[in-house]
C-alpha cells in the first residue's frame, strides 16, 4: 500500500512523479549520491546532492518540488474573502517550506538549488515565496516537453490515433518476424546470467546509438544499479530479436498510474526492420493490459519557433531532436505535448554560482 507522500506525489505530478519517488531517491543513493527528502501534506522535495569540480556542491530537485494542485474544498467563486485568505495561507506554508529547504541547504554548504517546477504557476509562486534570487538554469536537467498518452481507450482507437506511417512500419516489423521477449528487473536470481546478459545486450546498443546521435549516454554501471536498486518489476526490459540478433531494445519504468519509456537503443545495421515501432506498441499493449492508464513516452521537441532559440542550438541537436520528436509523436498523432518551465536555479551562494557560470560558458565555447 502506497504511503501519504507517495500518493501525493503521483496526484500531483504530470509525469507520475517517478523522479521523486522513494524507490528513485534510494536508487541515487545506491548510485553513491547523498539524498535528503522534505515531505509534508502538500508539499515534497527529493533532492540529490551533485558534486561539480572548481565549484563543489548543489542540490538538484528532478520533477520538484511538488506542491499541492487539487484544492479538496475549494472556495465559492462569490466568497472572495475565502478565496483571498486561503492563497495567503497557501503562499505562507509555501515560504515556510521553502525556508526549510534553504535551511538544509545552507547547513549543507550548498551553492544553489536546482528545481524544476511542473508549471509556470508554481515557478510563480515559488518565486514570490523564496527570499533568493532565482534563475535560468544554464540548461534543463530533463526534457521541457514530453508527450503523455492516454491508454485507456481500446487498441483500436490508440492505432487509429496514430499517424498512418507509424502503423505502416509497425506492421511491417510484424511482417519481418520480430520477436519481443520481456524481462523485469529482480525476475531471475543474481546468479542466473540470463537477465543480466539481455542487459549487457541493452547496454551495447545503448553505445551504439549514442555515437550515432553524437550524445553522452549513462555509464554502464548506472544501468546496473537501476536494474539491481528499483524495487522489482519496477523496470522492465523489451528486447527485439530479429533472425536470433538482439537488433533493438528500451527500457521501461512502471511506477503509479503511468508506464514511463526511458532509454532506448538499435542497432543500424537492422534499421529497415522497424523494430522499435514494434517494441513501444508492445510495452502499450503490457501496460494495458497491467491497468496503467498513462504512457510517457519522454522528451520531444519542435524546431524553436524563435530565430535567437534557433541560433543557439548545434545543427546536430535540432535534427536528433527532430527525428526523436517524429517518431514518438507518430504514436499518438493529436496528443499535445506537457510543457514544462525547465531548469532554475536558487542561488545561495552568489559568487559559487557566477564562477560555475563562468565554468559552463567555457566549456560551451571549447565545444564549438
Amino acid at each position: 500500500m502506497l504511503n501519504n507522500s507517495e500518493q501525493f506525489v503521483q496526484s500531483n505530478s504530470p509525469d507520475g512523479g517517478f523522479l521523486q519517488s522513494e524507490a528513485w531517491r534510494k536508487f541515487q543513493e545506491a548510485y553513491g549520491r547523498r539524498t535528503f527528502s522534505l515531505a509534508h501534506h502538500d508539499f515534497h522535495a527529493s533532492i540529490v546532492e551533485h558534486q561539480l569540480p572548481l565549484v563543489g556542491k548543489y542540490f538538484y530537485v528532478p520533477r520538484g518540488p511538488i506542491v499541492e494542485t487539487q484544492n479538496e474544498n475549494p472556495c465559492p467563486k462569490s466568497q472572495h474573502r475565502c478565496r483571498r485568505v486561503k492563497i495567503e495561507n497557501d503562499n505562507a506554508k509555501l515560504k515556510n517550506y521553502l525556508t526549510e529547504l534553504l535551511d538544509l541547504s545552507k547547513k549543507e554548504k550548498i551553492g544553489w538549488i536546482r528545481i524544476e517546477p511542473a508549471n509556470n504557476e508554481t515557478l510563480r509562486q515559488i518565486k514570490k515565496s523564496a527570499k533568493h534570487k532565482i534563475v535560468k538554469a544554464p540548461h534543463d536537467m530533463q526534457p521541457q516537453e514530453i508527450l503523455v498518452v492516454d491508454i485507456a481507450k481500446s487498441e483500436e482507437q490508440l492505432l487509429s490515433e496514430m499517424k498512418p506511417k507509424t502503423r505502416y512500419n509497425l506492421r511491417l516489423a510484424q511482417r519481418h518476424g520480430i520477436s519481443i521477449i520481456t524481462i523485469a528487473n529482480q525476475d531471475q536470481k543474481p546468479s542466473d546470467k540470463t537477465s543480466m546478459d539481455y542487459l549487457d545486450e541493452f547496454i551495447r546498443l545503448v553505445g551504439i546509438t549514442s555515437k550515432r546521435q553524437g550524445i553522452v549516454s549513462h555509464s554502464a554501471k548506472y544501468y546496473r544499479k537501476m536494474w539491481e536498486m528499483l524495487p522489482k518489476g519496477m523496470l522492465k526490459l523489451y528486447v527485439a530479436e530479429y533472425q536470433g540478433q538482439v537488433v533493438a531494445a528500451n527500457l521501461m519504468l512502471f511506477y503509479g498510474k503511468t508506464a514511463t519509456y526511458l532509454h532506448g537503443a538499435s542497432d543500424d545495421q537492422y534499421r529497415n526492420v522497424m523494430a522499435p515501432y514494434l517494441l513501444q506498441w508492445r510495452a502499450i499493449q503490457d501496460a494495458k493490459v497491467a491497468e496503467y492508464e498513462r504512457y510517457d513516452f519522454g522528451g520531444v521537441a519542435a524546431i524553436p519557433d524563435d530565430p535567437e532559440k534557433v541560433k543557439r542550438e548545434s545543427s546536430m541537436n535540432l535534427d536528433r531532436w527532430a527525428g526523436i520528436t517524429k517518431f514518438k509523436t507518430g504514436f499518438s498523432a493529436n496528443t499535445k505535448p506537457v510543457v514544462f518551465p525547465g531548469s532554475f536555479d536558487i542561488i545561495i551562494e552568489s559568487k559559487r554560482y557566477l564562477l560555475y557560470r563562468i565554468v559552463q560558458r567555457v566549456k560551451s565555447l571549447l565545444k564549438k
